[in-house]
């Protein structure tokens, strides 16, 4: 019988659902694999599988607020298994950012949280302009002039190292 291995996501615009997507379909003949958003998640299924991976995203400049709610009310069943962390920003477009010990919110989170994954991760995510409301693609456009980022609001731009995100897998596949 296969191992379980539970695939949580706290995505914002999709993108971590995206790279959990990929991550599935890369270890999906290795493992037995289920996808929740992480509201979904009960503490039967965590207790029901061998492996968890938690993916979140940032959206300014922090994660959001049901994940550390999450790991604090699962910490203890999380620590029993497997488990792996990922966190998907801009940020980590920039290669002096783009790991585990150099991205700022990875500190963050480890800072604010008690959870230490086993392993830890971080991917560049995307900027999609023309998806997101006035309000967010003003704001994000002054995030990324200021991080000398992208500012065309008519484009979407995808960060994203998939050799990372293969990788990712691999290693926990």
């Amino acid at each position: 019988m296969s191992k379980k291995i539970l695939l949580i996501h706290s995505s914002v615009d999709g993108h971590t659902v995206k790279i959990l997507d990929k991550i599935s379909s890369l270890i999906g003949e290795k493992r037995s694999v289920t996808k929740k958003c992480i509201s979904e998640v009960s503490k039967d299924l965590i207790k029901q599988s061998d492996s968890i991976v938690i993916g979140a995203s940032i959206r300014y400049g922090d994660h959001r607020k049901n994940l550390y709610e999450f790991v604090d009310q699962n910490k203890d069943l999380l620590d029993e298994k497997d488990n792996a962390f990922f966190s998907v920003n801009a940020v980590a477009r920039k290669e002096d950012k783009n790991t585990a010990n150099t991205n700022p919110y990875i500190t963050k989170f480890l800072r604010k949280s008690k959870w230490r994954p086993k392993k830890i991760e971080v991917f560049a995510g995307r900027i999609d302009y023309p998806k997101y409301n006035a309000f967010d693609k003003y704001m994000i456009r002054f995030i990324m002039w200021i991080t000398s980022g992208p500012t065309n609001m008519n484009e979407s731009y995808e960060f994203t190292n998939w050799n990372q995100v293969k990788k990712f897998a691999q290693e926990i596949s």
